[in-house]
């Protein structure tokens, strides 16, 4: 059996919701690798699919610091946000949900005609001012339904009423708009690249857009859904009177009440799944290369784990390179052997006895659990490895 050196392992575990950053339980996976095999290499590589954890994840993969700026919350009150730059490479990773999330909300005030993307533009211009040559910016959790205009006021352009005036702030001020003005916008965008993480296919209007799927859980009734899809379709159609390739059909358009439309209309961005980033960005390919075992996990595992989640990006990268793939999670639902059919050659829940959900999820014992059950796995695997 192999225990002392030779082997080496890495670890792209997605972050257990509530529990442990993936780096957490990256580094407890780590603690168990080298309990079974006190001699391999273990190197620990935070991993996110989009989601919760992947601005930390890149953050760490490109060695940027945290800069904090205030901001324009969703209703105009100030809020601090935060974001990562790299100065080497002039490179801003930030969520929009830091400065128009739906968790800066409280559920009784949610009112997706008055909340305003413009804070997020804000941060886009911090960044531009510093020099950014590339911005990545995830965009789930929003509280916003403004198509992105807000973020265009506060970049330079002009949304106007009829008589000439900038429209008011929020999805509610589309009611009034005539005309986009592109003349004062902020000419350091056109020096930028902008990659936006999403999952979402959405089109910006219709059944299936931004306002009919996700209007409601920002607090919009029947009457303001289809109030606020008119809105958006009324701004679709004058976004084309600038920028004719302006379309609210393509995928992606309707995420963050429509901030993907805006972002890829006006400053050209590109919207991509988050996994596709993540993996490019921390360069795990690069990791994985020569491992002899790869670790990949998150909170639960079932059927969705190999639809553009984290461990199934792992294990696709692992099995290229014909590395074997070990799971870890903190529940798995009865459906979750489909992942053995997408490169993940076993998987184990973490909990090693009955408890409460609240005993489960505290971070110490989640670390230990994780631990445990990581080092009995490799031990499994060294076992029949002879």
């Amino acid at each position: 059996m192999e225990t002392e050196d030779g082997m080496k392992v890495v670890t792209a575990i997605d972050s257990f919701k509530g529990s442990m950053t993936s780096l957490e339980a990256g580094e407890a996976a780590k603690e168990g690798v080298l309990r079974a095999c006190p001699g391999a290499e273990v190197e620990v590589r935070p991993m996110a699919d989009g989601g919760e954890g992947t601005v930390d994840a890149l953050v760490y993969a490109m060695g940027a610091e945290r800069q904090t700026i205030r901001v324009e919350g969703p209703f105009g009150a100030p809020t601090d946000c935060t974001y990562g730059w790299a100065e080497a490479s002039k490179t801003a990773v930030m969520e929009m949900s830091q400065a128009a999330g739906i968790t800066l909300v409280p559920r009784d005030q949610l009112n997706p005609l008055r909340a305003s993307t413009y804070g997020v533009g804000e941060m886009i211009r911090d960044a531009l001012d510093r020099g950014a040559r590339m911005i990545y910016i995830g965009i789930g959790g929003s509280a916003t339904n403004d198509g992105g205009a807000g973020m265009l006021q506060a970049l330079g352009f002009r949304l106007l009423d009829g008589a000439g005036c900038d429209i008011s702030r929020g999805a509610a001020g589309l009611r009034a708009l005539a005309a986009i003005d592109p003349s004062g916008a902020d000419p350091a965008i056109q020096a930028c690249r902008f990659r936006v993480i999403s999952d979402v296919q959405n089109p910006l209007t219709g059944p299936e857009g931004a306002s009919a799927i996700f209007g409601p859980q920002k607090g919009a009734d029947p009457a303001m859904v289809e109030e606020l899809d008119g809105l958006l379709a009324r701004y679709a159609d004058l976004a084309k009177e600038v920028v004719p390739a302006a379309d609210p059909a393509v995928p992606g358009s309707g995420a963050a009440g429509g901030l993907g439309f805006g972002l890829r209309t006006f400053l050209g961005a590109s919207l991509e799944p988050g996994i596709d980033i993540v993996l490019e960005v921390t360069r795990l390919e690069d990791y994985i290369r020569d491992a002899d075992l790869v670790l990949t996990g998150e909170g639960r595992l079932d059927r969705q784990t190999v639809m553009g989640k984290a461990p199934a990006g792992v294990a696709a990268l692992a099995g290229k390179h014909g590395h074997p793939v070990l799971a870890f999670a903190g529940s798995v639902t009865p459906d979750a052997g489909v992942c053995n059919d997408h490169g993940i050659d076993a998987f184990f829940p973490i909990l090693r006895g009955i408890s409460t959900l609240d005993e489960a999820m505290d971070p110490e014992t989640a670390k230990k659990n994780m631990a445990d059950a990581v080092e009995q796995a490799v031990r499994a695997f060294l076992a029949g490895r002879g």
